[in-house]
């Protein structure tokens, strides 16, 4: 049986949540997301699972419908969760067999790591269900707007955004298309050991992650030739030839790929910095230091590839688009 993603798909209805401003929504939703980091008690868990619960009551989505949208995280997320329960030795034993010891702090990890995450992605995943892209991406920008008047790209950082949740479900049913046509080659994902599954969902990711930077760098040529479509024209007429016309998109979309790669590196420095040290107090069991030279040749992997997925993504573009 293949395995269907759903994701990002609104959900039209009639309820309290759909009618709240997007940006008011964006506002909770953000708070909600930051503040259940900080939970430490299991009061506090109880009262964030109730307010998620209640916001799921209001929004009227069906429970299982929201319950489809998060599942693949939420079993990652409790399997993860469920390590804890048997790595972390803090805390007073409540079981013991041999070697295995259940304690009372592994037990509480191993229920509060699952349930914080999935609070804050079930709150992400309301926001799209009950949010449209066009009203998402009007909020966006109506929240960036202060900095287009200290010159910072607001209307442009609101445009990335749009095309990000426009492409949202359209990822979706690529990563259901392609698990198909790994199924049918016998690696299906749902099927055999865990550690078959891991190998299976490898090419599965690595072919998502390269269709999105293709479609996103196919899409922003495609939108800069259009928006040229006039300077073009002159070009052609005073004689320019095809690699004069051609030149000045593919080096867009090499400065972009290059952009984004240098966007990762930072966001994966970022993640060693403030967010590995976090999960390293949540998941005592694992080990999260990275030899010098892997974080090395991981940078360089990610410039290089994005560089080539620039370049061939803005050659795919100009060959549909640029009628030169």
């Amino acid at each position: 049986m293949a395995l269907r993603i759903r994701m990002g798909q609104y959900l039209p209805l009639n309820s309290r949540i759909h009618r709240l401003d997007p940006r008011a929504k964006l506002a909770c939703a953000l708070a909600v997301m930051v503040t259940v980091f900080f939970i430490q008690t299991p009061l506090q868990l109880a009262l964030g699972l109730a307010f998620a619960l209640a916001v799921v009551a209001l929004s009227k989505v069906p429970l299982r419908q929201v319950a489809q949208s998060i599942r693949p995280l939420v079993v990652l997320l409790c399997v993860l969760g469920l390590f804890n329960l048997f790595y972390v030795g803090e805390g007073a034993t409540l079981f013991s067999l041999g070697p295995v010891r259940v304690t009372s702090m592994g037990l509480w990890w191993a229920v509060c790591y699952p349930l914080r995450f999935t609070i804050a992605i079930l709150m992400g995943a309301l926001i799209l269900l009950t949010t449209t892209p066009t009203q998402l991406t009007d909020a966006f920008e109506a929240c960036l707007s202060p900095l287009s008047r200290v010159g910072l790209p607001g209307h442009e950082l609101a445009m990335v955004f749009s095309l990000m949740l426009r492409f949202i479900p359209t990822i979706a049913d690529e990563a259901s298309a392609i698990l198909d046509a790994q199924t049918a080659r016998g690696g299906a994902v749902t099927e055999g050991s865990f550690a078959h599954r891991v190998r299976a969902i490898g090419p599965v990711l690595v072919a998502l992650l390269a269709f999105i930077a293709f479609v996103f760098i196919n899409n922003t040529i495609r939108l800069a030739i259009s928006a040229r479509r006039r300077e073009i024209a002159i070009m052609r007429l005073v004689g320019a030839s095809n690699g004069f016309i051609r030149g000045p998109f593919m080096m867009e979309g090499l400065l972009e790929a290059l952009f984004g790669s240098a966007l990762a590196v930072a966001t994966l420095n970022a993640v060693l910095a403030v967010v590995m040290p976090r999960l390293q107090n949540s998941l005592k069991f694992l080990s999260f230091d990275l030899p010098a030279h892997v974080l090395a040749g991981t940078y360089v992997g990610l410039i290089v590839i994005g560089m080539l997925l620039g370049m061939f993504g803005s050659m795919i573009a100009m060959r549909r688009y640029l009628k030169v």
